[in-house]
């Protein structure tokens, strides 16, 4: 099938290279001609595992290109997702007015039936105004359908969770529309979930607020855990044990971060009160998040006595391993407090100093967590990268001023690093 992917963004490039790989023909547009420029040189804008391969590998056969004109994108294309930012507004509330341009844009280069899909997070209800949008903007009767297919891409497995989907969800209005997403993803078969638009839209975020209110419940359990003296990590296995309750998503530390959950919490808030709904539970779950970062501080505090003038390792930056992302990392709000305190930092991660150094100022980065290490008053985790559990302990403790650990993801054994002479201290237990 013929493919526009509009928005050639961490969504919007993975879906369309993982397109491409299932054999249909994808066209990649974003009004970015900086990015556009890049990508047709085969220069990747994300870190994603897997992912310049599988471009390089569709581009090479003919399977993928990239454009920064829509119009020649819709007019080759039968099917068009939509996967444009819709970034948070100070309220909460998903700014939609990328969406609206794209809608416009399409419906003035349409010149047959086209089947529109939004794969952007969106509110619901937006498929409603995207209808209209085009409706409105079309410059001949042609006949379309708008769809709904949110996204459910892991960033740092988000090859594998295109390629082997726990589900497919679409919203549509017609059978038509129906078919062609089937005949889109048949070549996966994995289960497909045909609902309404409006119930579409709604499963992102329902899916993602329950995630972040998982991770946010194991976070204040761990504070009980801390209080009594018992240890999350062994109550979190007993309780992901229980299959109703599952083991993924209960991993105490210092709360979620990224673009995605952060934000769709917000807008699930927001969607929510609009409708006249106050989803005060979720209130919560962005408090409790929100306030682990601060206890985090409080344990550096307690153990180093005063911060000023301390110097701080710290490794890991990105909101979580395997990506550069740096969107909402908890590993901003950490460095800039621990600066306001006076700290210097010195900071490391395997991926996202390009990025951070852009955030921070007075920042130390590092080649290694060795170097990190080098004169540090101490060393915290704040991103659970694989590397950082392979570390050379005793060299470690030779490169600190003192040995202390200050661990925001529990990836040490306490006993362990206790029986190495480190003071180690982690979050609940």
């Amino acid at each position: 099938m013929k493919i526009a992917i509009i928005g050639a963004g961490y969504v919007g490039l993975v879906s369309g290279a993982c397109f491409a790989e299932l054999g249909h023909q994808v066209i990649c547009v974003d009004n970015d001609k900086d990015k556009i420029n890049a990508l047709k040189k085969l220069k990747i804008p994300i870190y994603e595992p897997g992912l310049e391969e599988l471009v390089k590998r569709n581009h090479q056969h003919g399977r993928l290109s990239f454009t920064s004109d829509i119009a020649s994108a819709v007019k080759a294309s039968l099917v068009i997702f939509i996967a444009v930012g819709t970034p948070p507004k100070e309220n909460g509330e998903a700014d939609l007015t990328g969406i609206e341009s794209v809608a416009r844009s399409i419906a003035r280069a349409m010149d047959s039936y086209r089947l529109i899909v939004e794969k952007s997070t969106v509110p619901v209800e937006t498929g409603k105004w995207v209808k209209h949008t085009i409706e409105i903007n079309k410059k001949k009767k042609v006949s379309f359908d708008v769809a709904s297919n949110p996204e459910f891409l892991r960033e740092g497995q988000a090859i594998k969770d295109f390629m082997q989907p726990d589900r497919i969800v679409v919203g549509v209005e017609s059978k038509k529309a129906e078919e062609l997403v089937r005949e889109l993803y048949g070549a996966l078969g994995a289960p497909l979930l045909v609902t309404d638009i409006k119930s579409a839209e709604l499963i992102k975020h329902a899916c993602n607020s329950f995630l972040a209110m998982k991770i946010s419940f194991i976070n204040a359990v761990a504070s009980v855990c801390e209080l009594a003296g018992a240890d999350v990590e062994r109550v979190a296995e007993g309780m992901g044990m229980d299959k109703r309750i599952g083991r993924s998503f209960l991993n105490a530390g210092i709360g979620f971060g990224g673009f995605c959950l952060p934000k769709d919490l917000d807008a699930f808030v927001s969607i929510s009160e609009k409708l006249g709904y106050n989803f005060s539970l979720l209130k919560e779950v962005k408090k409790i998040n929100e306030s682990k970062k601060l206890e985090f501080i409080k344990k550096i505090e307690d153990n180093l006595w005063n911060i000023k003038e301390k110097t701080i390792a710290v490794l890991g930056l990105a909101f979580k391993p395997d990506t550069d992302d740096m969107r909402f990392a908890p590993s901003i709000d950490i460095i800039e407090k621990l600066q306001s305190d006076g700290a210097k930092i010195r900071a490391f991660d395997p991926q996202a100093t390009h990025k951070a150094k852009g955030l921070f100022s007075g920042v130390k980065f590092c080649k290694d967590a060795y170097e990190a290490a080098k004169g540090s008053d101490c060393m915290i985790i704040v991103t659970e990268w694989s590397e950082f559990k392979e570390l050379d302990f005793k060299k470690l403790k030779r490169l600190l001023k003192q040995p202390l650990i200050i661990d925001g993801r529990n990836i040490y054994d306490p006993n362990k690093l206790k029986g190495l002479g480190f003071k180690y201290v982690s979050i609940g237990r």
